[in-house]
């Protein structure tokens, strides 16, 4: 399922985003946040959503729920990479106390990796940034 948000005009503008994220009420507060900026912001639910949507419009930022059961971060990083002429934004998020695959997150290629609590808190300052084509640095906050 994926739920595609667009410019207020109805236009697809950039910048331009994928959240992947299988938690409804999660994915429901980040999705408000984009709206309310008028970003473009489609949720999916499953990674082969991610690559599907990257085939057909290559994302300028993509936001990774760590907790995703279904998640190969190594592999689908790597096929984004392949798919995007630009890199794109590549935000994780996760639990805390899950040290280690915040760590794996970072070590994989991820641009930015946060706690979910710091992601939350960023949120409204940082969704226009981390949808935005350009330099971010990795950190673990």
């Amino acid at each position: 399922m994926t739920e595609a948000l667009n410019q207020p005009d109805g236009s697809v503008g950039s910048p331009n985003g994928i959240l992947l994220c299988d938690d409804l009420l999660f994915a429901s507060r980040v999705l408000a946040v984009a709206r309310e900026q008028g970003l473009t912001l489609r949720w999916v639910r499953e990674p082969a959503a991610v690559v599907e949507w990257a085939q057909r419009q290559p994302p300028t930022g993509v936001l990774l729920d760590l907790h995703h059961p279904q998640l190969d971060l190594p592999a689908l990083l790597s096929r984004l990479r392949e798919l995007c002429p630009a890199s794109p934004h590549l935000i994780a998020f996760g639990s805390h106390v899950d040290g280690q695959r915040l760590q794996a997150a970072e070590k994989a290629g991820c641009h930015q990796v946060l706690p979910r609590s710091r992601f939350v808190a960023l949120l409204e300052t940082q969704l226009r940034h981390w949808l935005t084509l350009s330099t971010c640095s990795s950190t673990i906050s």
